[in-house]
């Protein structure tokens, strides 16, 4: 045994188990939170439970199960729920029941030995909505224009009629957001120019009369979509359906409020894993709906994104370049080691003090006077003097630079020093020994830098919060709208939709799986643009086999 631990294998062992285990936590924390959040997807078996109420009689209600716990009677009592024998505890299931505007609330818990019976009817239909959440029942008609339709098929004609609705909608977001958004945008400039030039003192005739007939082309062309769009509204109000709820009375929807519908009890295991894929899809895909409650993400999917790249395009020079000065330039004095420790202490500063200074350095300074020196026109409204990507990304720039000036630093010093005098000593100059030399075989180190600096980043809410990042931004930052990148509109990011869902939620119930979901997202967000880099870095690796970074 003394021979065993003086070998070092127990500590080899240790060290391994260690590790295993910490693969093991990570790997079920991960796939924890997609069983939460994705799991919600899964089209369940909808359930007509018929409950006894405390004065005898019954009230039918249909749902899915949604989670389930055994609750103390002190806890039912102290909420004046009236109990019946000496049981002190009892188990309850809470059934999402939708159909808000009947029930005033998405979800009821219900005492399992309340419930008299339990069936799981085939033509139970399950209705996603673009407001008030889902609607559980049975269709009973389809009208068109308030009129019933005598169909042979009812499934049949309604699902054709959602489709037609559906292409409707794409229509009308079309003109809304894109050929609307073209013309309010060129209305804009024009409105600019003319202000631009009355401040200049370069305002005459002719460019007045030049601006209003562009902009009265502008209008009349705005007249025509306003039309289309007038039709096009009252085109997709004509369909109806109605619907037979769990209360007994029917309800007429309209067809256009409806997104998609479903029979979860009528569908075999193949269809649920085809709907299963299309509703992750058009979760990441789709734009958020019901205060964010509800729909997809794709918005803070792509904030997230373009604000990493922004800030790694930002933050990877500036890195380079101070760590190569202090390495390969700056005298190895007090200063160098004052800079050095400032860089260090850097590391370790709260983020949101970070978004203070961000805020008053960039937005309120920085910003304030790109204005008044570029954008006077469009003042007192600010341009750059308000929070925007850019100002984001610069923010987490200066947040991150100390993690890429210490990986630089270390994979410089790491370049043998006979490399460096046998390139002087065959006539290079330094800036050549290094340009050719030094820096290709660091930059596997470079490249670690800015895997750890994308790392913190895209998880960073606290200065994003003061430097650009919004509930809900009505456009990307990117669009078909010239100049095509806008740097100065607000975003949508991963890490604030969590914090907003969880904690600012008017629905906590229907919210808590879209923070799982959203959670494990930004995860594989954060994963993916890892992997991206190590990729590059690997590379790299491959090219200098001699030098080990």
């Amino acid at each position: 045994m003394k021979t065993w631990f003086k070998s070092g294998s127990p500590w080899i062992w240790l060290s391994a188990s260690a590790v295993s285990m910490s693969l093991i936590m990570v790997v079920g924390l991960i796939g924890l939170i997609a069983i939460r959040g994705l799991g919600i997807y899964w089209p369940s078996e909808i359930h007509q439970i018929d409950v006894k109420k405390v004065d005898g009689s019954s009230e039918v209600l249909i749902g899915e199960i949604y989670d389930s716990e055994i609750v103390s009677r002190g806890r039912l009592e102290g909420a004046g729920i009236k109990l019946e024998g000496d049981e002190q505890f009892f188990d309850r299931t809470l059934y999402k029941v939708g159909n808000r505007e009947i029930y005033g609330v998405d979800f009821k818990w219900v005492l399992n030995n309340k419930i008299k019976s339990e069936v799981y009817p085939q033509d139970i239909v399950v209705f996603e909505r673009r407001e008030w959440g889902n609607l559980y029942g049975f269709i009973e008609n389809v009208k068109e224009n308030n009129v019933i339709k005598p169909v042979t098929d009812v499934w049949s004609d309604f699902q054709s009629r959602v489709d037609r609705a559906m292409d409707l909608h794409e229509q009308i977001k079309v003109i809304e957001k894109d050929e609307i958004g073209r013309i309010n945008a060129a209305l804009e400039r024009l409105r600019l120019k003319a202000k631009k030039l009355e401040l200049t003192g370069s305002l005459t005739p002719e460019s007045i009369i030049e601006i209003e007939a562009d902009t009265a082309a502008q209008n009349k062309i705005y007249e025509g979509l306003q039309g289309r769009l007038a039709a096009l509204y009252a085109e997709i109000k004509r369909d109806q359906v109605v619907v037979k709820v769990a209360s007994g009375q029917s309800v007429d929807i309209s067809i256009s409020e409806v997104v998609r519908t479903w029979m979860p009890n009528n569908m075999g295991l193949f269809e649920k894993i085809g709907f299963y894929a299309t509703s992750v899809w058009l979760f990441v895909s789709e734009e958020p709906r019901e205060a964010n409650t509800e729909g997809g993400i794709f918005p803070a999917i792509f904030g997230t994104i373009m604000m990493v790249i922004i800030m790694s395009i930002i933050v990877t020079p500036f890195g380079i370049v101070a760590a190569v000065y202090l390495k390969e330039y700056a005298s190895q004095g007090f200063i160098t080691r004052t800079i050095r420790i400032a860089v260090n202490n850097l590391a370790g500063v709260p983020s949101i003090v970070y978004g203070v200074f961000g805020l008053g350095f960039f937005v309120y300074f920085l910003g304030g006077n790109i204005d008044q020196l570029f954008f006077p026109e469009a003042l007192p409204a600010p341009t750059f003097g308000t929070p925007g990507i850019l100002w984001a990304s610069l923010t987490l720039a200066i947040l991150t630079v100390p993690v890429v000036i210490v990986a630089t630093e270390e994979g410089l010093s790491r370049v043998p020093k006979n490399i460096r005098e046998g390139s002087l000593a065959l006539g290079a100059t330094k800036w050549e020994t290094l340009w050719k030399t030094v820096l290709p075989m660091a930059s596997p180190a470079m490249m670690t830098g800015l895997i750890l600096a994308v790392a913190r980043a895209a998880g960073e809410v606290a200065p994003l919060m003061l430097v650009g990042v919004v509930k809900l931004a009505p456009t990307l930052p990117l669009d078909m709208t010239f100049p095509y990148l806008h740097l100065d509109r607000k975003f949508m990011h991963l890490g604030f939709h969590i914090y907003d869902v969880g904690f600012q939620s008017p629905n906590i119930e229907a919210a808590r799986p879209l923070v799982y979901a959203t959670a494990f997202l930004l995860v594989v967000v954060i994963i993916f643009l890892n992997l991206a880099a190590i990729s590059v870095r690997n590379r790299l690796r491959e090219k200098f086999k001699g030098y080990d970074s």
